[in-house]
């Protein structure tokens, strides 16, 4: 059984298999981290067409007899101010991964980090009253590289106020969190709470676990 350090406290604490004991698939991380990544566009650039500018219908010039070449609209894209030929429209860029997938890829990206012994699990009651010089002395005893990705539930507001101000550390709620923020991190600190969220997620639960909310972004989308 893969062992994590205790953030702040000493000793190491026991990682569920079920969670840091996969192989890594690079093929199923690869498409769920596409897809996260894709997920986040807003896909809200738009252009006008030769048809929606504002421009007038009638023609600059008459079709004969200025010895210059006849005219058609003057909101076609080879003029200034016409419209845009095959420009973006709203669209999304949602790809679909199949929830097992996304699951064995998220398993498969917390896997990597107990191997290389980046994780560190945190008791989130030690900071009840929110202490930012406190956290970053804990991380900075911990020794872990930048970037660092914090993993708590919606109730521990207490430790992400404490977290979330430190340069390079970035605070998720368990349900939002990513296989593209997991593998994103050098290092990961997951507080006790949001390890057994994780667990209940990932072992196929139909709820976040702790926050009990729907189906996160990743999942909703397969």
């Amino acid at each position: 059984m893969s062992k994590a350090t205790i953030l702040g406290g000493s000793g190491k604490a026991d990682l569920p298999k079920e969670l840091f004991a996969e192989p890594f698939h690079q093929s199923l991380v690869h498409e769920a981290a596409r897809a996260d990544l894709a997920s986040r566009r807003r896909g809200t650039a738009s252009t006008l067409t030769r048809g929606e500018v504002a421009f007038t219908t009638a023609k600059a010039w008459r079709q004969k007899g200025t010895g210059r070449a006849r005219v058609g609209s003057l909101g076609v894209p080879n003029r200034f101010g016409g419209g845009v030929a095959f420009g973006p429209k709203p669209r999304h860029y949602t790809v679909k991964v199949n929830r097992k997938a996304r699951r064995r890829a998220m398993r498969s990206a917390l896997s990597v980090h107990a191997e290389r012994d980046s994780v560190a699990v945190l008791d989130a009651s030690a900071f009840a009253t929110p202490s930012t010089k406190s956290a970053a002395q804990a991380l900075a005893k911990w020794g872990a590289k930048n970037p660092i990705l914090v993993i708590l539930t919606a109730e521990e507001t207490g430790a992400m106020k404490s977290f979330r101000n430190i340069p390079r550390t970035t605070v998720l709620e368990v349900g939002a969190t990513g296989v593209a923020d997991v593998i994103g991190a050098a290092a990961i600190v997951v507080s006790e709470t949001a390890l057994k969220a994780l667990e209940e997620r990932l072992a196929g639960g139909g709820t976040n676990g702790a926050t009990g909310k729907a189906a996160p972004a990743e999942e909703a989308a397969a």
